[in-house]
């Protein structure tokens, strides 16, 4: 009787790392990590405006006399490098730039949210995952009316415009391209 060594060829071991490899590809490919990532921020960047919209609107609903900051202005929290109406997001507006977030009108949203009765609802104001002269949040106020509007550039396939799940053209505002949240009806400040 002879002796068989159990084990694996060289060939059969190759095959099996071919698999694996093309398997790893296949779901790399399909995953799209990069996309994923950018999916992450915009889900990121819904959640703070809708968090903004929120403490906004409570901040109109309890101050007595409310300063939403300046008509004439548009804000950002960028350092500097938009083109005026804070990068054409806005139909007006200097557009003015702070990358303070706090949340005592001395941030890059002008409002005191520290005067509200019940206390402030956010501990800081939000500020874009990428934060470049792309993808920022904006500001602006009609104080005439006690409206406005905070927007933000959506950068994946999923949630920008024409993507399965697009906020930018179906938030009810003027642009197509952004997304815009806020009290202003029609969102168009």
């Amino acid at each position: 009787m002879t002796n068989l060594k159990k084990g694996f060829t060289l060939i059969e071991l190759l095959v099996v790392i071919a698999i694996v490899a093309v398997l790893a590809v296949t779901v790399i490919l399909t995953l799209n990590p990069a996309q994923l990532l950018r999916q992450a921020r915009d889900s990121n960047r819904t959640q703070d405006l809708a968090t903004l919209k929120s403490a906004l609107s409570l901040y109109l609903a309890d101050v007595s006399s409310p300063s939403l900051g300046s008509s004439t202005l548009c804000y950002t929290n960028l350092a500097s490098g938009l083109a005026a109406n804070c990068g054409s997001r806005f139909a007006a507006g200097t557009t003015t730039y702070d990358t303070d977030l706090t949340i005592d009108g001395t941030g890059w949203v002008p409002v005191n949210f520290t005067t509200i009765s019940a206390g402030a609802p956010i501990s800081a104001l939000p500020r874009d995952p990428v934060n470049t002269t792309t993808y920022f949040y904006a500001y602006r106020a009609d104080t005439t009316n006690g409206t406005f509007e905070v927007n933000a550039d959506m950068e994946s396939t999923k949630f920008a415009n024409g993507g399965s799940s697009d906020v930018e053209s179906t938030d009810g505002g003027n642009s197509g391209t952004i997304y815009e949240v806020g009290t202003d009806p029609g969102l168009d400040l």
